[in-house]
């Protein structure tokens, strides 16, 4: 999902305890609220969409055991790791039933359906998961001797709330075994609140792991770490306020948490495409499904129970193609092909499907249909997007082209809220062809500070783009305010007129988006424009266990990019 081994617990402050949850109130004195056009927008979505489907909601609340008190998880140090209760102006009790018109109806609905916290009962006797711990849940499958734990959070702090509680409700047992579902931190970040390592070094403990898991656990934080933790503030609004008018949730889960990441290696490898394994007594049958949400992933199905563990490929949203906090572009073809396997195989028998994200689905009916329903969503998206490729439709276009069919927009589960059409879309033709879109004109662009100056000027200066800018505003037009107030930014750095104005055309577009990735990378730009990021620490990369889990040859490559070779003169 996203890199980084450490985020300093001071960010924590703005991010977690930024709002009340009854004041739901505009943090920024420069916010505005929703326009009459965002509004219209915001009606419309609540007439087509199906929310009188409320199947979900029923899936997230089954089987709820228990919550803790607390809905705050803090560090040795006394940080605040995760704060769920800085969400509850979302809930019904706290918000009265309100629609927020700085919310697009659809992402509202989401983010209230990720609001559950605490214990819940999967399967009677055999498994549970904690949810709204951590961005990812952390689940608990009951062996002959001990707990199985699928996935462990992001962070020590989180992982070790969950197995605490966990024990406190149900009966402390050892943990005899882990499963890292994927090479993604927050699947195998909080490692070391769970188990210690010289109980996995002796085999005592099993690690179990996909083909590959380490290598691309650890590149994607060695070769562009730092620019990615650039990104992940925009994409994952991680100085944004919790607040109607900021960050509402993340999709697959609330947030990012705040802790102390780790890692150790696996010592139990899943090579073959379909492996069985019985671990203290519960037999497993491990799909490996390389090239679709991690370049190193698995799903699991339960024989005996008729349960599938769908990993992050199957969650409740169309997950990210192109992530915008930077990874290698996925394969949304493959992705689907390895579904349709997993429906094939498994699907026809699966009575639940529980997720390393969002909630689980009960009965066939209901998990046939996720299955399907996404097997064909990143199948369309693969096809549909090459078509209007061959008939010339570019990069810089498709995403004004492509469209969900109409035949997958009722279902929820085929809904972008982590990823997005219009990113998405782009992606695809990147995948293919290129970031080119064969204009020998858009070739070797020019750095947009060097032609902005140009476009300020045949536009008639600063005042006329301003007053078109507004204009464009009030018309509602905000993506074009955008196109000529960004080279006016560009042009002139100090004008906070124009800085202005494009964070509220940004804002607009933010509270109209479904995406949690479009709205936040909009609403931190607005943030951003108006008075600059919080002076707070940025996320790290390369701790202790990343280091240490380092190759030789991946330490040598990661020396070689970051080596400024115009100092040097090589």
């Amino acid at each position: 999902m996203f890199t980084r081994t450490r985020l300093i617990a001071a960010c924590s402050v703005f991010a977690f305890n930024a709002v009340a949850a009854d004041a739901p109130q505009h943090f920024h004195p420069k916010g505005k609220a929703p326009s009459t056009y965002t509004v219209q927008m915001q009606e419309e979505a609540r007439k087509v969409l199906p929310f009188a489907d409320k199947a979900d909601f029923d899936d997230a609340r089954r089987g709820f055991v228990a919550a803790p008190a607390s809905r705050v998880i803090k560090g040795a140090a006394g940080n605040v790791v995760w704060n769920m209760g800085s969400y509850d102006w979302l809930l019904p009790e706290n918000s009265g039933g309100k629609d927020f018109d700085s919310i697009h109806p659809s992402l509202q609905r989401q983010a209230l359906l990720n609001m559950h916290y605490g214990l819940y009962e999967v399967l009677p006797g055999k498994i549970w998961q904690i949810r709204g711990f951590d961005l990812s849940n952390i689940s608990f499958i009951k062996g002959k001797t001990g707990w199985i734990i699928f996935d462990v959070g992001t962070t020590r702090e989180t992982a070790r709330a969950a197995l605490d509680f966990v024990n406190e409700k149900l009966g402390k047992r050892p943990v005899v075994a882990v499963v890292y579902s994927h090479a993604h931190a927050d699947h195998f970040g909080g490692i070391r609140g769970v188990v210690d390592e010289a109980d996995v070094r002796s085999g005592k403990v099993k690690i179990i792991a996909p083909e590959h898991f380490m290598g691309h656990a650890v590149s994607e934080n060695i070769y562009a770490g730092p620019a990615m933790n650039r990104r992940i503030i925009y994409a994952y609004g991680l100085l944004l306020p919790h607040n109607p008018f900021g960050h509402v949730d993340q999709a697959i889960g609330k947030t990012v948490p705040f802790g102390e990441i780790g890692l150790i290696e696996p010592n139990v490898i899943v090579s073959k495409p379909i492996e069985s394994m019985t671990v203290d007594g519960v037999r497993m049958v491990f799909q490996n499904t390389p090239g679709t949400e991690a370049p190193a992933e698995m799903n699991t199905w339960f024989p005996d129970w008729k349960v599938f563990w769908g990993a992050e490929n199957i969650v409740g949203t169309i997950h990210n193609i192109y992530t915008l906090r930077g990874a290698l572009i996925r394969d949304p073809l493959e992705w689907s092909k390895k579904i349709n396997e997993a429906l094939y195989r498994f699907g026809k028998d699966a009575e639940v499907m529980f997720t390393a994200h969002t909630w689980p689905r009960f009965g066939n009916a209901r998990v046939v249909q996720a299955m399907r329903d996404q097997r064909d969503a990143y199948a369309n998206l693969n096809n549909a997007v090459l078509h209007q490729a061959n008939k010339g439709v570019t990069i810089n276009e498709i995403h004004n082209v492509y469209k969900l069919p109409a035949s997958l927009q009722q279902s929820w589960v085929a809904h972008s809220y982590h990823g997005s059409e219009e990113h998405n879309s782009r992606a695809v033709i990147n995948r293919y062809i290129g970031y080119w879109d064969a204009n020998p004109a858009t070739l070797i662009p020019l750095s947009p500070k060097d032609s902005a100056p140009e476009y300020v000027a045949m536009m008639g200066g600063s005042e006329k783009i301003l007053a078109r800018g507004k204009q464009l505003y009030d018309e509602g037009k905000y993506l074009l305010a955008v196109e000529l107030l960004n080279k006016l930014v560009y042009a002139e750095p100090q004008n906070q007129a124009a800085k202005d104005l494009l964070a509220d055309n940004f804002e607009q577009v933010g509270y109209q988006k479904e995406s949690v990735a479009l709205r936040n990378s909009f609403l931190a730009a607005a943030l951003d424009l108006r008075s600059g990021m919080p002076n707070l620490p940025s996320p790290k990369t390369g701790g202790p266990d990343m280091i240490k889990a380092l190759a030789t040859e991946l330490w040598l490559e990661g020396l070689a990019i970051r080596l400024d070779t115009q100092k040097v003169g090589i």
